[in-house]
């Protein structure tokens, strides 16, 4: 078993959450039960699945709830794509986030390698 709490791709990850929440009300209401849940849905998503999955009994289990959260952080980043297509925030801000993810994704797959390699 592992502490989520100590875990520094759940720390980089809650401070991802916080961001995108502020970034959000940023969309048209128009988007409030579309992308915007969407959005927030998958930011807390990998935070959350982290957190799940580091309370499984094996680092087997564990791995493979890291799948499922590296997952939901490439259909964030997609759905970040999606809304600078449609013009609601800047290649700036995407940039930002698209960064920010990446980082986060290295560090899932680097504990995922990790996990596996026990």
């Amino acid at each position: 078993m592992h502490n989520f709490k100590e875990l520094k791709v759940w720390q980089r990850t809650r401070v991802l959450v916080k961001q995108v929440y502020l970034l959000t009300p940023e969309l048209p209401n128009s988007e409030k039960y579309n992308l915007r849940s969407q959005m927030e849905s998958s930011a807390v998503s990998i935070m959350s699945t982290i957190a799940e999955g580091s309370g499984r009994g094996s680092d087997i289990d564990f791995a493979r709830f890291l799948d499922m959260s590296l997952g939901s952080a490439h259909e964030l980043e997609s759905q970040l794509i999606v809304s600078c297509d449609l013009g609601y925030f800047s290649e700036d801000t995407l940039d930002q986030f698209t960064s920010e993810l990446s980082e986060i994704e290295r560090m899932i797959v680097a504990l995922i390698k990790k996990l596996r390699n026990n």
